[in-house]
């Protein structure tokens, strides 16, 4: 099971890996509703080196980039259901809108995206491309979204109904 931790536990950390040879993976989203595209993309990550790094937007960003009534979960439960995903060894938080900052500092070997986007379009590619890093497009076909999940969910239990047992 990963590790919730801050950005300075991970660059000491980092320090150890790159010594011993180790290929850092990261990769981040906000993660809010957990469905099966970001499991698979996840887990499809973790085969890419040794150490996985996942990178969450804080409850701040999500909501900046999401709207109102967004994170869904808090960044507590959000780190946690994703620690607990197989493959992931450490879980961290950041405040911006990418992850640009965070690459910058920790430069993982790799850096891997979900299918919703393309080597050429992912936000962070530039800083990832300037320190010597690869990007990988991990996943299965963006036919998955956590807005989706909530548009089915009002609609299956509009106000008024009662709920399922």
């Amino acid at each position: 099971m990963g590790q919730v931790v801050d950005l300075d536990t991970l660059l000491k950390l980092r320090a150890e890996w790159k010594a011993g040879g180790k290929t850092v993976v990261f990769t981040n989203g906000c993660f809010d509703l957990l469905h099966v595209g970001h499991l698979r993309s996840i887990q499809d990550a973790a085969q890419l080196g040794d150490i996985l790094i996942v990178g969450l937007n804080s409850d701040a960003s999500v909501r900046r980039l999401k709207g109102p009534g967004r994170p869904l979960q808090n960044e507590a439960s959000r780190g946690a259901v994703v620690a607990a995903i197989r493959g992931v060894d450490y879980v961290m938080f950041f405040d911006e809108p990418t992850a640009d900052g965070v690459l910058k500092i920790l430069q993982p070997d790799v850096h891997a995206k979900g299918t919703d986007y393309s080597r050429e379009s992912v936000p962070e590619r530039d800083t990832v491309l300037a320190y010597g890093g690869s990007i990988v497009i991990t996943g299965d076909p963006k036919n998955h979204s956590t807005k989706d999940l909530i548009r089915d969910i009002k609609a299956r239990y509009a106000p008024g109904e009662s709920s399922p047992r």
